[in-house]
């Protein structure tokens, strides 16, 4: 008997994304409807691919609905596969925990919901499937769930569904923790799993498969996003292969700017390292950052107008494809050149300095300081600031970056006058 499944994980449908910084509204409006694209071919791809059944693996939703329309919006989605006779295994996981989510639409005729209170197990009889399975009741699960999953049915092809973090993953809390050996103890023929939003296959004997996330939603999440379909043959998995569905691709692009002298060949080096990331996006909308790093003659000049050289890249990464665009420039260079000094004195920029650098360290200018960008962050809506750290949490570098663009200007404004004398 052959048949195929697709395991998804981490859907994140209502999420907002993370450090939008784009200028075009159109654009910010079609990634934040990313993730609802990227379900609905998921839908269509498994409906063309003639799947037996489909397994998610925690967290179709970022966490308390504002409204309705995102919940219709699954149940639509989910009615597509009702309507082609695929049956539909869920689990709730930390971010649509029982006690996160709490309102709700009838599930349709198709959906099977795995129970929070303890695990529970699935049968599809005319495949000789068992599906195991245990939801989170709380977002914050401690205990690891595989040790008291049931034993598998003999004879018959076990699928353990599980959203963890396994045995630790960075960046991600350490929900429902276990070890990959936990779950080959258990016996089962496959691991559904959710919660890392990275694909990873973690082992083939038996195969535990994380399918990453649906649609990547910031910096921290780039590349190919999608799902997996598994195909089984005789109670044996012969195949796992991913299923790309993202709509927008993230990106960083880094640039050592060591040994560059002019601004033309800086934006050449820009240029072709955005180059690869447009390919492999193949069309797809693409959100990118650069990072401009090394020491440089031209630091001070980056720093004397980003907003410029932002545009620049801009116009530069249009060229290479229309939906292409710039979410961030960071400018982490440092001047190749010492402070010019004067009958071994000391100019006014090497004064100038010496008093930034004492004062960003001064301990009551750092309290007002913190105090300041913890009032101006409080006051930006969600979605805006760009950083993976909170603002108030990023006080060294705010300091250096606005030291930075001081001594740029000044070096800037002494440069002009000196032209014009």
């Amino acid at each position: 008997m052959s048949f195929s499944f697709l395991h998804a994980a981490d859907l994140h449908l209502n999420s907002p994304f993370i450090g939008l910084a784009l200028r075009d509204e159109a654009v910010a409006q079609r990634l934040a409807a990313a993730s609802r694209d990227a379900f609905s071919d998921l839908v269509t791809k498994a409906i063309d691919a003639g799947v037996a059944f489909v397994v998610i693996a925690g967290d179709v939703y970022d966490g308390e609905w504002k409204d309705t329309s995102i919940g219709l919006f699954f149940n639509r989605e989910v009615a597509r596969l009702e309507r082609a006779g695929i049956a539909l295994y869920l689990l709730k996981g930390n971010h649509d925990a029982e006690s996160v989510v709490t309102k709700a639409i009838k599930p349709r005729g198709n959906v099977s919901i795995f129970p929070s209170a303890k695990a529970e197990t699935f049968q599809i009889p005319s495949l000789r499937v068992a599906l195991h399975g245990r939801s989170f009741p709380e977002r914050a699960v401690d205990e690891n769930y595989v040790l008291s999953y049931p034993e598998p049915i003999a004879g018959w092809f076990n699928i353990g569904v599980l959203h963890t973090s396994c045995s630790g993953r960075p960046e991600h809390a350490n929900y429902a923790p276990c070890t990959a050996q936990d779950m080959v103890n258990r016996g089962y023929d496959y691991w559904a799993l959710g919660h890392i939003h990275e694909f990873e296959e973690i082992s083939r004997d038996p195969w535990i498969v994380f399918p990453g996330n649906l649609q990547g939603r910031s910096m921290r999440e780039c590349g190919p996003k999608g799902a997996v379909i598994v195909d089984v043959t005789d109670g044996h998995v012969t195949g796992v292969k991913r299923l790309i569905v993202d709509r927008a691709r993230w990106t960083v692009v880094r640039v050592d700017a060591w040994g560059v002298y002019d601004e033309a060949t800086l934006m050449q080096g820009i240029q072709n390292g955005i180059r690869p990331a447009v390919e492999e996006a193949g069309g797809r909308l693409l959100a990118f950052r650069v990072c401009i790093g090394g020491i440089t003659p031209l630091d001070r000049h980056l720093r004397s107008d980003p907003k410029r050289f932002a545009d620049e890249i801009q116009a530069v990464a249009h060229g290479l494809h229309e939906d292409v665009w710039l979410e961030r420039l960071m400018v982490e260079t440092e001047n190749i050149y010492q402070p010019a000094q004067v009958n071994d004195e000391p100019t006014a920029s090497l004064d100038l300095s010496v008093t930034i650098g004492e004062l960003i360290q001064d301990p009551v200018f750092r309290i007002r300081a913190s105090e300041l960008i913890a009032t101006i962050s409080g006051k930006i809506p969600a979605g805006i600031v760009t950083g993976e750290v909170p603002l108030a949490e990023d006080l060294d570098r705010l300091l250096t970056e606005a030291s930075a663009a001081i001594l740029a200007r000044m070096t800037h404004t002494e440069e002009a006058a000196n032209q014009c004398a």
